[in-house]
Formats: structure tokens, C-alpha cells, sequence
């Protein structure tokens, strides 16, 4: 049975392999240890049988606007659904919140549709708005 669940802190050395998979053949963005651990309240994981084996995150950017980061599940459980099923959780939090716009920057472009997501051109925050996001 696949468990959904936030991330606890035991969770980021699994999260670091996963990410590490799909870094080191240009799949995705590595990222520090450290990141991982201040980021950790942002991820959900999914557990078969106690074993982390997919996750993803959540960052909020603006009052209305986040970014899906960091999904990825281990190779040897695709095509069971679980990548589908954090991303879904990702999106019912984001709602919990009060996020009402969600983007994705990835290669992996049907995946996201298949959630609705859109290929869009440009920016999905308008300049004003990023000049204060980095404030």
C-alpha cells in the first residue's frame, strides 16, 4: 500500500539518492543537503512497506502563486502511479493554502498535463512581482 505523507527530517538522506538519480544524467537540478533539510516542511513522500521511494515538493512564491519542485520517484516503482499521487497532493495543499496558481519548470511535460498543467512561454510572474520576491 502507498502511503502520502509530509517529510519528516529522517526522510531527506532518501530524498537526497532521489534527487542525486535524476541529477546526475541532466534530468533535474541537484540540490545541497542542506537545502533539502530547510526545505523539508515544503516535501511529500510517498512509502511503500516503510520505504520512501518518491517525492516532491511544494514552494510558495507570492500570495497566489507556487512551484511543484523536486518530483521524483525511484525507477524500479514506475509506472504505479505514485508519481500522480504526490503530485495530486502537492496541488490539494497548495489549495489548502491558498495557492490559486501552480507552475512547473521540467522536461517532463505530458506528466504535468496529465495533471492540467500548461505549457506556457515567458515568465508566470510578471516582472514587478519577481523584483519583489527578491527583496
Amino acid at each position: 500500500m502507498i502511503v502520502i505523507r509530509p517529510a519528516r527530517t529522517s526522510d531527506v538522506k532518501t530524498i537526497r539518492q532521489l534527487v542525486d538519480s535524476y541529477a546526475a544524467p541532466g534530468q533535474m537540478l541537484t540540490k545541497e543537503t542542506v537545502t533539502l533539510y530547510e526545505s523539508v516542511q515544503e516535501f511529500t513522500v510517498a512509502e511503500i512497506d516503510g520505504k520512501v521511494v518518491g517525492c516532491g515538493a511544494l514552494h510558495i512564491l507570492w500570495d497566489d502563486l507556487a512551484e511543484v519542485r523536486t518530483v521524483a520517484v525511484e525507477k524500479s516503482f514506475h509506472k504505479q502511479g505514485i508519481g500522480h499521487q504526490i503530485l495530486e497532493r502537492i496541488i490539494e495543499r497548495a489549495r489548502e493554502v491558498g495557492v490559486e496558481r501552480i507552475f512547473c519548470l521540467t522536461f517532463q511535460t505530458s506528466f504535468f498535463g496529465r495533471h492540467g498543467f500548461v505549457e506556457i512561454q515567458g515568465t508566470p510572474v510578471a516582472p514587478d512581482v519577481y523584483q519583489q520576491l527578491l527583496r
